[in-house]
């Protein structure tokens, strides 16, 4: 779910240790046999994807205060392009019109597959899609599911839990994160861990089912390859990939975890307000737990953004910049390009 509003969790990059238990606890799940990751990747996603984004239904719950307010309002309209499976709207809706322009720029460069990396999908999209797209895809998929995973549910429980453990010890020895980060991190962790301890991962007729529908997904999109979005663009690759996500949110159905319940029942409320920033409050259920976070917002040629969305992927487009000049962030962009597809936002917030 955070990965949905921009809040990915972070990579466990800087600690070697870590990394290797966090490993030694895969292996003994069995996972990491599959020949060389021809098709690791694939089953990363129906496997890994539900941990990361599951989410079950919850009672309607009351508004939080300051739901009404502009910030509050433009952060609840940030959630409905996924809703929607839109995922052209959804890069629109984050960054301002001249940044939009820039990244389309940077993703034909090949130095940026933003806003891929927002979402609940692997690094490498492309190769993924290729592996998926394989002829032969559905009958090595599941071949790899029946030797490594099916029947293993105790296994993976043990897998679960121990990765959660890890994971919060983890986020708690890191020192470069903010509090409020730190805490919304370490919530994500308690609740997927425990979710996935108990989800019927290793159900081999859910598994059967959930690979047609992806291996047939993935082929529509006639994406293979990273060279392909390359070649297709941000936008029109965007397009594409939207019935895509909406088959992995018919995935996680099947598991009897739904997104789309999750993104409906979503909360946001103001906390404070001061000129051009503010602070939003946002609950969402996940699992069985419910997160509570604060998310800082930006108001930028009359419209809310995210404050940290608008900070990474300036980042990311000063480096982009740095490799080879990009569009000028100050030219007015074309009408056409930049008018954004129909979000249901309010006219004030985005």
């Amino acid at each position: 779910m955070s990965a949905w509003l921009g809040h990915a969790l972070p990579p466990m990059h800087s600690d070697s240790k870590m990394r290797r238990s966090i490993r030694g606890n895969i292996v003994r799940m069995s996972l990491p046999t599959v020949r060389a990751g021809r098709f690791q990747s694939a089953v990363w996603l129906l496997l890994a994807a539900l941990c990361v984004s599951g989410c079950q239904r919850t009672e309607t719950a009351p508004a939080l205060p300051g739901a009404e307010a502009e910030p509050a309002a433009a952060m609840q309209a940030m959630t409905l392009p996924l809703r929607r499976n839109d995922l052209v709207a959804y890069a629109r809706i984050r960054v301002t019109p001249a940044q939009y322009t820039q990244l389309e720029a940077a993703w034909r460069s090949g130095t940026s597959r933003w806003p891929l990396t927002e979402l609940p999908l692997p690094n490498e999209v492309g190769a993924l899609l290729g592996s998926l797209s394989a002829p032969d895809a559905e009958r090595r998929m599941q071949q790899a599911f029946d030797a490594q995973l099916a029947g293993q549910a105790q296994g993976i429980a043990q897998a679960a839990q121990s990765l959660g453990q890890f994971g919060v010890q983890y986020l708690r020895s890191r020192n470069d994160y903010q509090p409020e980060q730190r805490a919304h991190y370490v919530q994500l962790v308690d609740a997927l861990s425990a979710w996935a301890a108990t989800a019927p991962l290793a159900d081999r007729p859910r598994a059967k089912a959930s690979i047609a529908d992806l291996v047939t997904a993935a082929r529509a999109t006639g994406i293979t390859s990273d060279a392909d979005l390359q070649r297709l663009g941000m936008e029109e690759s965007l397009r594409r990939l939207g019935p895509f996500w909406a088959t992995c949110k018919k995935v996680l159905e099947r598991y009897d975890l739904s997104i789309d319940t999750s993104l409906d029942a979503l909360r946001t409320g103001l906390i404070k307000q001061d000129a051009d920033t503010a602070q939003v409050r946002l609950r969402y259920p996940l699992a069985t737990h419910h997160i509570d976070l604060t998310v800082a917002l930006i108001k930028r040629d009359g419209h809310w953004y995210r404050l940290q969305t608008q900070s990474e992927v300036q980042a990311l487009l000063d480096a982009a910049q740095a490799a080879a000049p990009l569009p000028d962030a100050t030219a007015v962009p074309d009408p056409a390009a930049a008018a954004p597809t129909d979000t249901g936002q309010r006219p004030a917030g985005r």
